[in-house]
C-alpha cells in the first residue's frame, strides 16, 4: 500500500502542475485582443497551439482524477477491462493508466 501512496502523491503533484498551467494557458488566450490584423494572425496561430495543449491537459487531468479514484477505491493497478494485475513498469511510466499493456492494444 506504500507504493499506493507514493503513486497518489505523485498523480497529485502532477495534477496540481497541469491546472497551474492550464490557467496560464486560458489568461494567455483571453490576452490575445489586437486590433491589428497581422497580429491578430499571428495570435490566432500561437492560440490554435495553446488551444491543443489546452486539450491535452485537460485529457490529462481526466485520467489522473479517474486514476485517483481507482486507488480510494482499492482499484489502482488492475485493468479496468480484464482486471490483470498493471506492470511496474508500466505505471512507472503512465501511471494513470487504466490498462493492463494486452488490453491497451
Amino acid at each position: 500500500m506504500a507504493m499506493y501512496s507514493t503513486r497518489k502523491a505523485q498523480l497529485e503533484a502532477r495534477l496540481r502542475d497541469l491546472r497551474g498551467r492550464l490557467a496560464g494557458i486560458e489568461a494567455e488566450l483571453d490576452s490575445h485582443q489586437s486590433a491589428d490584423w497581422e497580429e491578430l494572425a499571428t495570435e490566432r496561430e500561437g492560440d490554435e497551439v495553446l488551444e491543443g495543449m489546452g486539450l491535452s491537459g485537460q485529457q490529462e487531468i481526466r485520467m489522473i482524477e479517474a486514476a485517483l479514484q481507482r486507488i480510494v477505491a482499492g482499484e489502482y493497478g488492475h485493468c479496468v477491462k480484464c482486471g490483470a494485475e498493471i506492470g511496474e513498469a508500466r505505471l512507472d511510466v503512465l501511471p494513470y493508466t487504466p490498462f493492463c499493456r494486452n488490453c491497451a492494444v
